[in-house]
């Protein structure tokens, strides 16, 4: 129901807001600004000036199995992160991030996530 809610809405995350290739999340792991707490690392990087890129915030996810060995958990990790970046990207200076999570994230809850990224989001802010 809420999927069918978000897309009537237009309220999804644009495809253009996505790290999609391999070549974006190698820049960025390459030479981040790092932002890390007991759930998360979020790594960010300014896009490159060729201007290819949209002059906004874009994310990517490196949820890994290590880190939430269940397929339910990685998807739950995902889409909290997805929505609290949907919320905080007109704040966001134009940048690739990449967010990794920690094992804590399996067992806190979605609330307790969200405070979590709103602490990170703001450091990158513009």
């Amino acid at each position: 129901m809420q999927a069918q809610t978000a897309r009537a809405t237009g309220s999804r995350l644009p495809r253009s807001a996505k790290l999609l290739d391999t070549p974006s999340f190698d820049r960025v792991f390459a030479a981040p600004r790092r932002s890390s707490d007991g759930f998360f690392t979020v790594l960010g990087r300014e896009p490159p000036a060729d201007g290819t890129t949209a002059c906004s915030a874009r994310l990517g996810l490196a949820i890994a199995k290590r880190c939430a060995p269940r397929a339910v958990d990685r998807n739950r990790i995902k889409r909290v992160i997805r929505e609290s970046f949907r919320h905080a990207r007109s704040s966001l200076q134009p940048m690739d991030l990449v967010v990794l999570c920690r094992r804590t994230a399996v067992e806190a809850d979605n609330a307790i996530l969200s405070a979590s990224l709103t602490k990170h989001w703001k450091r990158f802010q513009k």
